[in-house]
């Protein structure tokens, strides 16, 4: 079985230092589509060093991307192909503001291991915290296919009701052809995003956009919108990889705003609403 579920969750937890500073933080707000018009006061707090702010998701890159997704693949108890494994699902509690650089104690592992039958979940859940004390949490959920059917623990629905009525706002984002190439820079070197033949071999036309990318780009979407653009209202941002975005394709945002929260659906708008993210929520101060 290339999946053990009882020797990943008793592994020990991996430690890994981060570090990082201005320029990651600058580079990833250029990956996920910040800078646009290069002159607006409103994209140089996402591009300009001295008047830096970092948007939380940036967390999901810090230190490389080490851990990330790949990482948890060379976990104890896990020996799968990489072009089986998908990100379904990401997750982001805040304790406290990202700074603009710094180095913190990243500890990671396996915390939970679910049957989906044809495909298997893993949960990798991070622990980030500096000298001050904790500054993130982050839970990756990844999907493995064909690596189901062992008789496991089928874990619980990530799925919520979807939203009611109009949204709130809607917004359109559309992605550059080489935005993948330029987004995986930030720590993510998986083939998938521009190999065309390893895309293929994943049942892919054409190498696909990080889905950390695109939650990035929705999270820019809902703090410049709904949230004055203060970055550091956000508290807590979930969501579940509902489908892929083809590097060039145009993404539509909607919003609805809620008690402490906003709710985002987002689909691709060049393939008649494809479903992107869902069940996506942005909990905020």
């Amino acid at each position: 079985m290339p999946i053990d579920a009882a020797e990943a969750l008793a592994a020990e937890p991996r430690t890994d230092e981060i570090t990082w500073g201005h320029k990651d933080v600058q580079l990833y707000h250029l990956g996920i589509g910040a800078g646009v018009p290069a002159t607006d006061p409103d994209e140089l707090r996402y591009t300009l060093e001295s008047r830096l702010h970092v948007l939380p998701s940036f967390a999901t890159v810090a230190g490389a991307g080490a851990p990330g997704v790949i990482a948890g693949l060379s976990m104890p108890g896990v020996d799968v192909d990489l072009a089986r494994v998908l990100h379904a699902g990401q997750s982001l509690t805040l304790h406290r503001p990202l700074p603009v650089a710094g180095t913190a104690t990243a500890t990671s592992g396996i915390a939970a291991v679910y049957d989906k039958g044809g495909a298997a979940i893993l949960v990798m859940r991070t622990d980030v915290a500096d000298a001050d004390g904790p500054l993130w949490t982050d839970e990756a959920r990844i999907h493995v296919r064909g690596a189901g059917g062992w008789g496991g623990d089928r874990g619980p629905s990530a799925r919520r009701e979807p939203p009611v009525g109009p949204p709130d706002l809607t917004v359109e984002r559309t992605t550059r052809e080489d935005q993948a190439l330029l987004y995986r820079l930030s720590g993510d070197w998986n083939p998938l995003h521009a190999d065309p033949g390893f895309a293929r071999l994943g049942g892919f036309e054409r190498p696909i956009l990080h889905g950390l990318c695109t939650y990035g780009m929705t999270l820019k979407a809902v703090v410049d919108t709904l949230l004055g653009g203060d970055v550091t209202r956000v508290r807590r941002y979930g969501t579940r990889f509902a489908g892929v975005v083809y590097p060039g394709e145009t993404l539509r945002i909607r919003m609805w705003r809620g008690s402490g929260e906003v709710r985002v659906v987002v689909s691709a708008l060049d393939r008649d609403d494809a479903p992107v993210l869902a069940d996506t929520v942005v909990e905020h101060l």
